[in-house]
């Protein structure tokens, strides 16, 4: 009798270096939002420790790993859960650079880096549901033109409410 548990291939999320991949991107991409006077008002936490769990927890149930986002708080619905926050192409854009910055410290094979990407892209795409300007944010609509190198890797932290869990997927 042969164990065919060691021929299953790996989730992405495993490939990538799991939990601990997903939270170095989180937080960088929270260091960055920490100080966008466009994103930061987006969030109902002055902390921005519990969005930086939620949307670990989400991303990695995405991408093949541990089913805690949906255990703890049901289906994404990812655009619903947006819909109260104006995102218009600017938040978009601001969205994509943190994200962009933080995806690139973590040194990706290029195939891994690419399929991330183009998901995160896509999601961002998703989530406008305006394009009148926002009512928060610099008075001039502070729109700004999508570059990586706009991002500043000297953010503040992100703390967390509570340490990273360990590895809790469930045995199949």
């Amino acid at each position: 009798m042969t164990d065919d548990t060691d021929d299953a291939p790996l989730s992405f999320y495993d490939e990538v270096g799991g939990h601990a991949t997903f939270v170095r991107l989180v937080d960088g991409f929270y260091r960055g939002v920490a100080t966008d006077d466009v994103l930061k008002p987006m969030y109902p936490e002055e902390d921005l420790g519990p969005a930086a769990e939620r949307l670990t927890m989400f991303l990695e149930q995405y991408w093949g790993g541990p089913t805690t986002y949906s255990e703890r708080r049901g289906h994404p619905r990812l655009r619903a859960r947006h819909n109260p926050f104006p995102v218009n192409p600017d938040a978009r854009d601001r969205w994509l650079r943190h994200m962009r910055a933080s995806l690139d410290e973590l040194d990706l094979p290029p195939l891994h880096e690419a399929t991330l990407w183009d998901y995160l892209e896509r999601a961002a795409m998703a989530m406008v549901n305006t394009f009148e300007a926002s009512p928060i944010g610099p008075p001039d609509g502070g729109r700004t033109a999508f570059t990586p190198s706009a991002a500043a890797p000297d953010h503040p932290p992100v703390h967390r409410t509570s340490e990273p869990e360990t590895d809790t997927r469930r045995l199949q």
